[in-house]
Parts: structure tokens; sequence; C-alpha cells
């Protein structure tokens, strides 16, 4: 089985996500005030949905369809989160959603920061994407301080609407390669 590389920072190993991770996962995600900052982690996170999206995820990442890391301390290994990058390979230029999640304990921590801005400037300069873009619910103005402390800029908004499927007001941030490179 093919995997992701595994990605150092000084605090962090950005790791694939194998079926010894199930445990920790499903810990993590049944939190109702984590799952309710992310767009596709439900509450109750029932038995058995953990190995699903971590197979799911292996999957994905086989399709060449994105790049997923589970995000571990690098001191013992402990899980905390998930660091993504999923391509949009339907469009005629190549970008890719940024997304990341961490256990509730973790947070205000720079944690996030931390993995989102390695998994940014690996997929910048390993990949051929010229632009990475992300989103977070108005309500959860954390996530967009990441996007910021990344050097990703405001682009965007997209009010609450029910009829098309977006439940929440959400914001919309990108960073384009070039403005990457040039930090």
């Amino acid at each position: 089985m093919k995997t992701a590389p595994t990605l150092y920072t000084e605090r962090l190993i950005l790791r694939s996500f194998t079926l010894e991770d199930v445990v920790d996962v499903q810990r993590l995600t049944d939190d109702p005030d984590m799952a309710s900052t992310t767009y596709h982690i439900e509450y109750p996170y029932k038995d058995g949905m953990a190995e699903e999206w971590i197979g799911w995820y292996n999957q994905q990442f086989e399709k060449g369809k994105g790049i997923y890391f589970a995000i571990a301390f690098a001191k013992d290994e402990t899980l905390i989160g998930e660091v993504d990058l999923t391509f949009r390979t339907h469009l005629p230029y190549k970008d890719a959603s940024l997304n990341y999640w961490i256990g509730k304990s973790y947070w205000n921590c720079g944690y996030c920061t931390e993995a989102a801005k390695a998994v940014v400037a690996y997929g910048l300069r390993e990949h051929d994407i010229e632009l990475i873009f992300a989103e977070h619910f108005k309500r959860n103005p954390a996530s967009g301080r990441v996007m910021q402390k990344i050097g990703m800029r405001y682009k965007d908004f997209f009010p609450k609407d029910p009829e098309n499927d977006a439940s929440e007001d959400t914001l919309l941030y990108i960073i384009k390669k070039d403005e990457f490179e040039g930090k």
C-alpha cells in the first residue's frame, strides 16, 4: 500500500493514518465542540466510523485525490489531529482544499498552525498546485486565524443558504503558489 510521506516540524510528525489510530481518532472526534467546528465530522462519532474514515482516506490517497496526514507529537507520537490537501482534479488548473481538525484538549497551542503550514509548503513545492483554499464557519474565527498565520488571505464570504446545502455562514481564504514562494 502506498503511503503519504512523513513530514517533520519542530514539535510534530505528520504521517499516514493506520488502523492502529482508530481508537485515538474515535476518542478525539467524539466531542460535540470539536465536531461542531468541522464540515464532515458527526457527533456522536459512532463505533466503526473511525475505521471507515481511515480506510476512505487511504483509498483517496491511492487514487491521487489528496494527501492525508495524522498529526502526532514528535516526542511520543500521540495522535492529536488531522490535516490534508484534497485535490480538485476535475478543473483545468490544479488547486487543493486545506482541511484540518485538532482534538479539543490541544486547541490554542499552535499545533494546527504548525501542521497546516508544513502541509501547505509541501503541497505547493512538491505538487503542481497553483492555489490552495480553505474555508471556515464564521462562528469559528480561530480557524481563520490559522489560515492567516500560514499566509492565506481572505477571499470571500458565503452566507448561509439552506436551499443550497450551506447551513452556516462561511469564509474563504486562499494562497497562490507565487504568494507563498515570496514568503
